[in-house]
């Protein structure tokens, strides 16, 4: 099984309600011992930091072609808790509600973040922001960027829908 490493990052200036972006890098070595790299970013006028997270990794695990054994690193804790202290799985037994009874946030790119990771053997990595990270810190200029506008048009129905902040 091939080994990928993803780095994610998401962005929203005004947060919530602002425009925002997200960036990944994904990185793997073939049998040759070459180094491969993919940026990805995007970005929306209306959306949260947190969908911002979420679509990073959505946007770097979708990229996989066959399944992987993946290294996802980021500097959100939202996105790594949700799956080390098993959240999705409450959430999931509970109706997609927190234990506030609340309908969860966002389940509609955590639903779409487990269907991307299902073919593959995902591990969530947290590494601390703007620390020095090289890559953590391209992702988080990419996702910069791309919430102003630089990495192209700003997209409007990803980012945030009216019912889910």
């Amino acid at each position: 099984m091939q080994k990928v490493k993803i780095y994610s990052d998401g962005s929203a200036r005004c947060n919530p309600n602002g425009p925002g972006g997200y960036g990944a890098v994904v990185q793997y070595i073939d049998s040759s011992g070459q180094l491969h790299q993919r940026e990805f970013s995007g970005g929306f006028q209306l959306t949260t930091n947190n969908r911002m997270e979420l679509m990073a990794a959505i946007i770097g695990i979708e990229s996989l072609t066959k399944p992987c054994a993946v290294e996802l690193f980021t500097d959100s804790r939202y996105l790594t808790e949700a799956f080390n202290q098993n959240w999705i799985e409450g959430w999931q037994k509970k109706g997609w509600k927190n234990s506030r009874r609340e309908a969860v946030k966002n389940s509609d790119l955590w639903k779409r973040l487990i269907v991307a990771v299902k073919p593959h053997q995902v591990t969530y990595e947290w590494v601390k922001g703007h620390d020095g990270n090289p890559l953590n810190e391209r992702c988080d200029e990419l996702a910069k960027a791309a919430a102003a506008g630089e990495a192209g048009e700003l997209m409007e129905d990803e980012g945030r829908l009216p019912a889910d902040s």
